[in-house]
C-alpha cells in the first residue's frame, strides 16, 4: 500500500500506531542497512576504518554530533548524507511549519486544530531532503534567524506578543522531526549559541522575553575546523558539553585514495568528439603535488589543504590537453608534464602560505611542489640505472625539445633515434599512440633531469634537455 495517499489522521491510526522519533527512525534504517550490507556512505573515501564507524556509533547511541575538520575533508557531505538514515517520508500535521507530529504535536496553533479537527485533521507527508536544514555560521546571524519571532502580521490579526501562536519560527523549529546541522559552528555569536543549547537540552527558549517551551525532536549536527573549536575559545562551555559526539575527519592518508576522490568529483569535461586518455603517472603527481603541500613548511598546515586542489589541477591540466587538441587538430586528449604549469592557478588559490615563506611567490611554491612530486612518482616508477641508454645517447650529444604546443607525432622521433626510451614509454603506455607516447617521453625526460642526469634549459617557452 503507498501510505503517503492517508490524508486523514484516523486513517493513519489504522496503519501507525506509533511515530518514532527522529532517532529512533535514524537508528533503525541504518540497523535494517548494516543487516543487508548496503553501503552507508558510498561517494566517502578513505573514511571506512575511521570516520564511518564513528559516526555510525553516534547514530545507534542518538547523539548530537560535532565533525572536526580542516576544509576539504567532506564535513558537509557527512552531513548531507545523514539523511539517508531517514525514512523517505513521514507523515505530519499539514500545514504546520514544524512537521508537527499528528499524534503528538508540540505547536499551539496544532494542539488547537488537534482538538477542532479530530481524526479528521489532515495529513501531509514531508520527503526526507526537506528534512535536513542547514545553516551556515556567520557573525551575522541573529536569534530570529536560528529560533523565530515575533510575526507582525500575526499581531496585526490582534494577537498579542505573550502568545505563543504568534512567532514565526526559525530554522532550528522548522528541523523539529529531522537534522539541524550547522555550518563553521564557533562562528555564532555567544548569545546565539546560548540559544542553541538551550534548545537541545532544555528545549525551552525565550523570545522578546517571552519564554517558549518546545519540546522538538531535533538531531543536532555540526561542523567546525579543529583550530576554531579548541584552541580560540570561540565556542562556550556549555555548548561543546552538549554535542554527545565529536567526530573527526583527515585528509587521504593514501595517494591512491587521493586519486579515487580526484576522479570522482572533478566535472567531467564536454569532449566535442575527442578521446581521452589520462596516463596513470600524471594522475599519481597531481595527486602527490596535494600531499606534498600537506607537509610543506612553506603552506599553512592550520588551514589545511584541500582535497578541492587535486580536484580542480586534475580539471585544469585536461582543459590543457584538450586545448592542445583543438589547435593542433589532434585527436586524442592526453596531458603532459608540460600542461602540468596550468595546473598552478587551480592550486595557488588554495593555499595559505607560512609568514615567512611570504617573500616567495606562490608560483614558485607551487612549481617545487611539482618537481618533487614529479621526482617521488618517477622514482617509483623507474630505477635511473635502467635508463643508462637513455642517459649516454644525452651524454653523447643528443637533445631533446619538449613543449605544450609541439605536435605528438614530432614526439616518435625520439621513440627512433634515442635507444632504449621506446622500451622505457612502453613500460608506461603504448609507444604506438603518439599521445600517449608524448606524454611518457616528457615524464621520463624530467625525471632523468630532476635526478641530476639531465640538463634542462628553456627558451621562448620551449624546453631543451640535453
Amino acid at each position: 500500500m503507498d501510505f503517503t495517499k492517508i490524508r486523514k489522521r484516523g486513517d493513519l491510526r489504522k496503519h501507525y500506531s506509533h511515530i518514532q522519533t527522529v532517532r529512533e527512525e535514524m537508528r533503525s534504517n541504518l540497523i535494517r542497512m548494516l543487516a543487508a550490507k548496503k553501503p552507508l556512505f558510498a561517494d566517502l573515501k578513505g573514511y571506512d576504518d575511521t570516520v564511518i564507524p564513528r559516526v555510525i556509533n553516534a547514530i545507534l547511541c542518538g547523539h548530537n554530533m560535532i565533525i572536526l575538520g580542516e576544509r576539504g575533508q567532506g564535513k558537509s557531505r557527512i552531513i548531507r548524507g545523514l539523511i539517508n538514515f531517514l525514512d523517505e517520508y513521514i507523515p505530519a500535521i499539514d500545514g504546520c511549519p514544524i512537521h508537527d507530529n499528528p499524534y503528538a504535536p508540540v505547536c499551539a496553533d496544532c494542539h488547537k486544530n488537534v482538538q477542532l479537527y479530530g481524526d479528521d485533521l489532515p495529513i501531509a507527508w514531508i520527503p526526507r531532503d526537506r528534512r535536513l536544514v542547514e545553516k551556515l555560521a556567520t557573525s551575522d546571524v541573529s536569534t530570529a534567524d536560528l529560533i523565530g519571532e515575533v510575526d507582525p502580521i500575526k499581531i496585526s490579526e490582534g494577537r498579542t506578543l505573550d502568545d505563543e501562536t504568534s512567532i514565526h519560527f526559525g530554522l532550528a523549529p522548522r528541523a523539529n522531526r529531522g537534522i539541524f546541522a550547522i555550518n563553521e559552528l564557533p562562528d555564532l555569536a555567544e548569545k546565539i549559541q546560548v540559544a542553541l543549547f538551550n534548545i537541545m537540552e532544555e528545549r525551552d527558549f525565550q523570545i522578546k522575553g517571552f519564554p517558549v517551551r518546545l519540546p522538538l525532536d531535533v538531531m543536532v549536527v555540526a561542523s567546525a575546523n579543529p583550530e576554531d573549536y579548541t584552541s580560540r575559545g570561540r565556542i562556550i562551555t556549555p555548548l561543546k558539553d552538549r554535542f554527545d559526539s565529536q567526530i573527526k575527519t583527515h585528509y587521504p592518508r593514501q595517494r591512491s585514495i587521493e586519486i579515487d576522490i580526484m576522479e570522482q568529483e572533478a566535472r567531467k569535461m564536454p569532449l566535442d568528439g575527442l578521446e581521452c586518455s589520462i596516463p596513470p603517472f600524471i594522475k599519481e603527481i597531481l595527486a602527490e603535488m596535494t600531499l606534498q603541500a600537506r607537509n610543506s613548511p612553506d603552506i599553512s598546515q592550520h588551514s589545511g589543504v584541500s582535497c578541492r586542489a587535486t580536484i580542480r589541477s586534475f580539471e585544469a591540466i585536461l582543459g590543457s590537453a584538450a586545448r592542445r587538441c583543438f589547435e593542433l587538430s589532434e585527436k586524442k586528449v592526453v596531458p603532459r608534464i608540460t600542461d602540468i604549469e596550468m595546473t598552478f592557478p587551480a592550486i595557488a588559490g588554495k593555499l595559505e602560505l607560512e609568514y615567512g615563506g611570504k617573500d616567495r611567490r606562490e608560483g614558485e611554491i607551487v612549481e617545487e611542489l611539482a618537481k618533487r612530486a614529479t621526482k617521488v612518482v618517477f622514482d617509483e616508477m623507474f630505477k635511473v640505472e635502467e635508463l643508462s641508454s637513455i642517459i649516454s645517447s644525452f651524454n653523447n650529444g643528443i637533445a631533446a625539445e619538449v613543449s605544450p604546443s609541439i605536435p605528438s607525432v614530432e614526439y616518435l622521433d625520439g621513440l627512433r633515434n634515442i635507444p632504449g626510451l621506446k622500451d622505457a614509454v612502453a613500460a608506461l603506455v603504448n609507444p604506438e599512440c603518439p599521445a600517449e607516447a608524448a606524454s611518457a617521453i616528457e615524464f621520463i625526460l624530467e625525471g632523468l633531469h630532476l635526478s641530476n642526469k639531465l640538463n634542462r634549459e628553456v627558451f621562448n617557452g620551449r624546453i631543451v634537455y640535453k
